[in-house]
């Protein structure tokens, strides 16, 4: 059983489309199913059941979940050692994807110039698909959401959520806005943003419905989209660019705390002193501004 056949079906798990799991391993649909089917003629079973928008595991599929997680979860136990063996001072860093860019790029940039000796390779995703990846040790830390207070995670920032509107636009000098005001406010929808769910809830519940004028799962380009002044949209206060202005919404009480999620097994031991390292970096806050675009 070849370990990319895994990683498809895990994929597929994880964005719950065949279409976005081949975007995700970064080849064609057709070969992604191709190597599901193989899969299946493996194991001489059905691992999927599919409709026009969705793909469910079938109770097969289901119970092989777990063994294959743990099957990969030993192949990069085995890589990790290889790596090891050869010194390579390499952290595993998983993003979310929801995160401002120059929030990121500031950290490792200030964390670079230390003069620490150690590089990152980076792993974009899902608040889920970042879980998945520390479930199969494929990622040694994370940046994420915490959602529980417990020793694995370090808080890094709190923030709430605002309505990012052109600088040009009539709500842009004001300090708040209540949903009902927005009802004709052309809407972009950013497609991974980890509360689109309450976000709809709340036009609904005041009986709003904006407008769609873009959907994207790219925060910058929703940030560029709203300077062209192509639509609204609501997301995490940090984000910012030329041309926004930011408003608050009324009554939506949603928050977010940021924090660095720290590894759930002793790292190798070459990687022990960059890991402290890195740890201690992140727990000193950026200067105010920094998290700017």
């Amino acid at each position: 059983m070849e370990p990319y056949l895994l990683r498809y079906f895990l994929a597929v798990v994880e964005t719950g489309s065949f279409t976005k799991a081949a975007a995700a391993c970064l080849i064609t649909q057709p070969s992604l199913s191709a190597g599901i089917k193989r899969l299946e003629e493996q194991l001489g079973v059905t691992l999927f059941e599919r409709n026009n928008k969705r793909v469910f595991l079938t109770s097969a599929g289901a119970r092989f979940l777990p063994r294959a997680k743990t099957i990969l979860h030993e192949c990069n136990l085995a890589m990790a050692e290889v790596a090891a063996s050869a010194q390579a001072r390499v952290l595993r860093l998983g993003v979310l994807q929801t995160l401002p860019s120059a929030w990121v790029s500031n950290l490792l940039k200030g964390f670079a110039a230390t003069g620490a000796d150690v590089r990152f390779d980076l792993f974009d995703g899902t608040e889920q698909e970042l879980q998945n990846r520390f479930d199969e040790r494929g990622i040694d830390y994370a940046l994420s959401i915490r959602r529980v207070e417990d020793g694995a995670s370090v808080p890094l920032y709190d923030e709430g959520y605002v309505l990012a509107v052109a600088d040009t636009h009539p709500l842009a000098g004001k300090a708040s806005v209540r949903g009902e005001y927005l009802a004709d406010q052309p809407m972009i929808v950013r497609s991974r943003c980890e509360v689109l769910s309450e976000t709809s809830r709340y036009f609904t519940d005041r009986n709003v419905r904006p407008p769609l004028a873009y959907r994207t799962a790219n925060d910058e380009r929703a940030l560029s989209m709203v300077a062209a002044g192509i639509g609204a949209t609501v997301m995490p206060e940090s984000f910012a660019a030329q041309g926004v202005a930011k408003v608050g919404l009324e009554g939506f009480m949603h928050r977010r705390t940021i924090a660095l999620f720290t590894p759930r097994y002793s790292l190798p031991g070459h990687l022990t002193e960059a890991g402290k390292a890195f740890e201690g970096y992140v727990k000193v806050p950026l200067p105010e501004g920094e998290g700017s675009a």
